[in-house]
């Protein structure tokens, strides 16, 4: 008996200046079911995506939704058509409340009057209905990543959509949020919706999905139903060759103290209260604990993003002091940050210049005119040393996935040469042969005497990485262990302490 499709993508074909991103990929979703799509960045799941989605024209192909071809242009016909998306990076309006994000553009209205108490009371019963905790007034600006995260799912579902596509959901989100989430995909797929779960996270995608996709390099590899795969052979699938460890080899060789923070405290919430520990150089210390911790704003405040209330923070043994005009970068100190999309990367500037943007006085002439040669010479290099995946360095930033996005800003702080480097989740969103490279790289730079803070919500990662493991709990350090001794159990016990 022939499976109906609630949707169907047919020899989908774009390309761009260079590359041919996707090359006669088939793509098909039953009703009720969840349809993982997975593959390393660059593969295409992105702009397969987006093709559906109406954001990118095909130059091949065709799609059918219930049997009927389609054609979308933009997402306003997609969402028209029960098509939603949930992307990756979140696009939404920061200065607005909750409520007003999720119906903007189609707001309820009474004559040239917007209906403001069905807007809330709808928000706050769909919210109840998913279980979440989110006030419908309140700033996203305010939210935090993984909470912002849920309310773009809570816009797809008011679309009553019946294909959402879901791009690294749970990139931000805890194990509890997670779990929450996946009550909400349950509860769509019993309406019979289908779901489209693009994620590198293997262990929720056998979780989660009835059947899996895996694209490379663009072209499909592979459909199979969940049932019949494991780890090994998604791995497989999407690197074309076997991974025998998830983690590289560690070596300790550590030196002097290069960081120490001592009774550390902040103004604004949320609070970081009277936080002390010391790193050494070439020592990772990862930092662990619930969103909403204060992990983010433990590294901001090391970097001078946020106001001190009380502390001190010594390099080598000599106070940290910000004046006006002297940065944490000038003290050999860079952050890469959670959200690259906005306070990352410069959409509309080219990958050179978003290498280059934080070291601009070293690619520049003896009388200070900007040296092309050096500015080619250096975003080449960090290319290679990142192997960022580009036809070009004046590819714009904005047309890269989202791995070779985060390989570009990490290719940016090393151009500093710095002795600190904080991490706020460097691996998010990214595939696992990615992920591979990256904790290469930190380990390397460790093994040169770099000091490396880092962020991260997966706890096998913050175990396989990491020297000792900072866990902070409601503004406060719950405490260090030992990465070689700690278990998932321990660091979740400790995590709640001050809850």
């Amino acid at each position: 008996m022939a499976v109906n499709n609630l949707l169907e993508m047919k020899n989908v074909t774009k390309g761009f200046p260079g590359v041919k991103a996707i090359d006669k990929v088939n793509f098909s979703i039953r009703p009720g079911e969840v349809h993982a799509l997975m593959g390393e960045n660059g593969a295409g799941k992105s702009t397969l995506m987006k093709c559906l989605f109406g954001i990118y024209r095909m130059d091949e192909g065709e799609i059918l939704l219930n049997g009927v071809k389609v054609n979308l242009s933009n997402p306003a016909q997609a969402l028209n058509a029960g098509i939603a998306m949930v992307q990756q990076e979140l696009e939404q309006v920061p200065h607005q409340s909750v409520m007003n994000n999720i119906w903007l553009g189609r707001y309820p209205t009474k004559g040239i009057f917007v209906k403001d108490k069905k807007i809330y009371s709808d928000t706050l019963d769909i919210i109840k209905d998913l279980n979440l905790a989110i006030d419908p007034k309140a700033k996203v600006s305010s939210l935090s990543v993984s909470t912002r995260q849920m309310v773009d799912i809570v816009k797809a579902v008011t679309y009553n959509a019946k294909v959402i596509v879901m791009d690294e959901p749970t990139s931000s989100l805890t194990k509890v949020e997670t779990e929450s989430l996946f009550r909400i995909i349950k509860r769509l797929k019993e309406n019979g919706c289908g779901i489209i779960y693009i994620s590198h996270k293997i262990d929720e995608v056998l979780e989660i999905s009835d059947r899996v996709t895996v694209l490379r390099d663009g072209k499909w590899v592979a459909t199979e139903e969940t049932k019949d795969l494991n780890t090994d052979t998604i791995v497989k699938l999407m690197v074309n060759r076997e991974l025998d460890n998830r983690f590289p080899e560690k070596t300790t060789n550590w030196g002097d103290v290069n960081l120490k923070v001592e009774n550390l405290s902040t103004f604004y919430p949320p609070l970081l209260s009277d936080i002390s520990f010391e790193v050494h150089k070439g020592e990772i210390l990862g930092i662990g604990g619930l969103v909403g911790s204060g992990r983010t704003e433990l590294l901001e405040t090391i970097f001078g993003l946020r106001r001190k209330a009380g502390g001190n923070i010594y390099i080598n043994g000599k106070e940290l002091t910000l004046k006006p005009g002297k940065t944490a970068i000038d003290r050999g100190i860079v952050l890469l940050t959670e959200e690259r999309r906005e306070t990352g990367i410069f959409p509309l500037l080219d990958i050179r210049w978003n290498t280059v943007s934080s070291s601009i006085k070293r690619n520049t002439h003896k009388i200070g005119l900007v040296s092309a040669k050096k500015v080619r010479e250096n975003t080449q290099w960090a290319i290679e040393a990142m192997n960022v995946k580009t036809v070009s360095m004046r590819t714009l930033i904005s047309n890269l996935s989202g791995g070779n996005q985060q390989k570009v800003l990490l290719g940016r702080c090393l151009l500093r040469e710095p002795d600190i480097m904080l991490f706020d989740e460097p691996t998010r969103g990214i595939d696992v042969g990615a992920k591979y490279e990256i904790y290469q790289l930190m380990l390397d730079l460790a093994a040169k005497g770099k000091t490396i803070l880092f962020v991260s919500s997966e706890m096998p990662e913050l175990i396989g990485v990491s020297d000792r493991i900072l866990v902070m709990s409601n503004g406060k350090s719950a405490g260090i262990v030992d990465a070689k001794t700690a278990t998932q159990e321990q660091i979740l016990q400790m995590a709640t302490k001050y809850l």
